[in-house]
């Protein structure tokens, strides 16, 4: 296995360095490939490393973009942030990834302005391989764009698909517009135009509308939508999975029968508990950028975190951003 490093913008998101030091730490014992790049506050990251770790440096960034700033006030004030010096990283080549649980459009906009978009692409979208039911599913936009136009739809699709051919190794990924109905009369303006390039398009194994309740299903390998429609989605099944989660907890703790049934159920549960927890599948890509940027949960704990560290290393071993813009000239309309 080749050497992989990926910069970790450790400065950012709800719970700050602590987090990021201590996921930086399982991440390198655990791939002995692994090198990281914690950005931030030197004084702050050598408390929390202590005696340190031969594959984990410290870069120096003396600002910090908070989870309410606006992105073009960022973008012009916050260019020694640890965001945009993470991204710096990987522009220069020092990392070949990095991960960020900061402000998310302070990172997109940071990211077209330092890492660029793919050739033709008008917009990055996020996009995240969530479980389903017999399989895998990606699913963008979850949040970079709040609205998107049939074209940008269209350009969601073509990189979903090739990113779902590079992750997943599917020859042929199944690609839908997520609508509020199947029909072909359902949906606005902008859906339905998309639906009609893509259905046009003979690289791209389109199979028309999914709904909401589809994304868990194994109906389709690649969902698009806007980012605003997505966005929500993605914090509803969250919420539903630790609803879930909960009750099952309760269920098998509350008396002395269900701490029995617990027990003997205890593989199966705990197989089903990994697969529902959101912590375990944290890590999004920020698609359309030339590198591997991941936009980890604001609030991510310590697994969460270590969660969206696997996910850049990954990516960078796979090659996804150099396959994608290979064959991206391809398939642009």
């Amino acid at each position: 296995m080749k050497s992989v490093t990926i910069a970790v913008d450790a400065m950012s998101g709800d719970r700050g360095p602590v987090i990021a030091a201590s996921a930086a730490l399982d991440a390198v014992r655990e791939n002995e490939a692994l090198s990281i790049v914690l950005v931030g506050i030197r004084s702050e990251l050598e408390a929390l490393l202590r005696e340190g770790h031969p594959r984990i440096r410290i870069e120096e960034a003396v600002d910090v973009v908070r989870m309410n700033e606006r992105p073009s006030h960022a973008l012009r004030h916050k260019q020694n942030s640890s965001m945009a010096v993470t991204l710096r990283l990987v522009r220069d080549g020092v990392a070949q990834g990095c991960v960020s649980a900061g402000n998310t459009g302070a990172l997109m906009a940071f990211g077209r302005s330092i890492i660029r978009m793919y050739p033709g692409i008008e917009r990055p979208a996020i996009t995240k391989l969530i479980p389903s039911l017999r399989g895998q599913c990606h699913v963008l936009d979850l949040g970079a764009n709040v609205d998107a136009s049939a074209e940008n739809l269209y350009q969601f699709a073509l990189m979903g698909s090739l990113m779902a051919s590079a992750i997943s190794k599917l020859p042929e990924p199944r690609v839908a517009l997520l609508n509020v109905g199947e029909e072909e009369i359902k949906g606005n303006e902008q859906v339905r135009l998309a639906s009609h390039l893509l259905a046009q398009c003979d690289s791209v194994n389109y199979i028309g509308y999914v709904e909401g309740s589809d994304l868990f299903r194994n109906v389709a390998d690649v969902v698009v939508c806007d980012g605003f429609v997505g966005n929500i989605a993605l914090k509803t099944g969250e919420g539903v999975a630790g609803l879930l989660i909960e009750l099952l907890e309760q269920a098998f703790t509350r008396s002395l029968y269900g701490r029995f049934v617990g027990w003997l159920a205890r593989p199966i549960l705990g197989r089903l508990l990994r697969l529902m927890d959101p912590s375990r599948h944290n890590g999004a890509s920020l698609l359309g950028l030339q590198g591997v940027v991941i936009k980890s949960h604001g609030n991510a704990n310590e697994r969460a975190m270590l969660s969206a560290i696997r996910q850049a290393a990954r990516e960078v071993e796979m090659e996804v951003p150099s396959r994608i813009n290979s064959r991206l000239d391809d398939l642009m309309i």
